[in-house]
């Protein structure tokens, strides 16, 4: 038996293992996938979760490999708009990290591995969690096998389809947007360097990031018609935009996504806690899902130690919970923000709306204010 369940071994869960691996805990990871996720997905690490990483030992290890981005530029017909330092947003980490997450979980695999060589079980699929007492038993398949695991505590991570959130019943606030995006990781030929570039064009915004391996990773809000949507296709949309061309053959990843919000109630259930985007789904437009599992995971850590030291824990878990949903709730609502600032609009208001954003990016108060919203701090 062991102290802890943790189910879900993407970057969430595999963060929320290692930080109780590291106080000596016993944990079991319960992955599903059998080998480990090879697309650079979530590419963003922000200040908060960076110095939460530290703490681990791994923060040095993932900005060694990835790209730290510590300005921003807002491009709109051809001029910038404005430019944004994260110089002041962090006295440890002044910039948000880009990495694929594939290379973020490698790196959390291994310290977890340093501290338990045992604790990540791959192929193991949760059927069922059932509360028995003072425990908590898993039902999974394994190789074609039930396996039943137990724990005194379960944390699931297991993202936006869980298996346990479904099983539990807890209410969703549910929302679905019109708004869709394609993005895609391309060989960088655009003399940006390691800043990020927003366009914000009358057909809808143009997102790029620099990634390591000198690549870009390019996202284009979709209009009601447009180009195909292939590498080719993507490519073109850029060059109508922005005017900067890409090769569609270095493209490496290519992906297109709608946008939902899926907020819970209760994060918590018995002995067990829905943390990540088991817990809140929100736009990937901001990069801020993965971080926010990482803070529930710092939150909720201390909480789960204290209870397995046999405290009760119960005013300490209501507490996270309510902080947790509301900071999930800011995050919705800054991902709706970001996405309208991307919207196609007519002429007429979309140069008023970019002399208003150009304008208020000139006010260095109102700067350093969107550089702390957009860093999560």
């Amino acid at each position: 038996m062991a102290d802890v369940l943790v189910i879900g071994g993407g970057p969430v869960g595999l963060f929320m293992a290692a930080l109780l691996l590291q106080h000596g805990a016993s944990v079991r990871i319960l992955e599903q996938r059998t080998v480990a996720e090879a697309h650079s997905r979530a590419i963003g690490i922000h200040p908060p979760s960076l110095d939460a990483l530290q703490g681990l030992g791994v923060a040095q290890a993932l900005v060694a490999e990835g790209v730290p981005i510590r300005r921003g530029i807002a491009v709109g017909g051809g001029r910038t708009l404005a430019r944004m330092s994260f110089a002041g947003v962090s006295a440890t980490f002044p910039f948000v990290l880009a990495l694929p997450q594939s290379r973020t979980e490698a790196l959390l695999e291994q310290r977890i591995r340093q501290f338990d060589p045992d604790a990540l079980q791959r192929g193991v699929r949760v059927t069922g969690l059932h509360h028995d007492g003072g425990q908590v038993t898993a039902e999974a398949t394994v190789a074609g096998s039930v396996v039943r695991y137990t724990a005194s505590i379960a944390v699931a991570a297991d993202g936006v389809r869980s298996a346990v959130r479904s099983q539990f019943g807890t209410v969703v606030r549910a929302k679905d947007y019109p708004d869709s995006y394609l993005m895609g990781d391309f060989a960088d030929t655009t003399g940006f360097g390691p800043d990020a570039a927003l366009f914000l064009e009358a057909a809808g915004i143009v997102e790029s990031f620099p990634l390591p391996g000198s690549l870009r990773r390019w996202v284009v809000r979709l209009g009601d018609t447009g180009n195909g949507r292939d590498a080719v296709g993507l490519a073109r949309m850029i060059e109508q935009r922005t005017g900067i061309g890409v090769d569609p053959a270095s493209n490496s990843m290519l992906s297109r996504f709608g946008v939902r919000c899926r907020l819970v109630r209760r994060m918590v259930a018995g002995r067990t806690v829905l943390i990540g985007d088991a817990a809140h789904e929100i736009s990937p437009i901001g990069g801020q899902g993965m971080n926010l599992g990482w803070l529930d995971a710092v939150a909720l850590a201390p909480v789960v130690l204290a209870a397995l030291d046999g405290a009760d824990v119960r005013t300490e878990l209501r507490t996270f919970e309510a902080g947790r949903t509301a900071a999930a709730a800011r995050a919705a609502r800054q991902s709706e923000i970001n996405m309208a600032l991307g919207r196609p609009l007519r002429a007429a208001p979309w140069s008023v709306r970019n002399r208003a954003i150009a304008a208020a990016a000139a006010v260095p108060a109102v700067n350093g204010l969107v550089a702390r919203r957009f860093t999560m701090q």
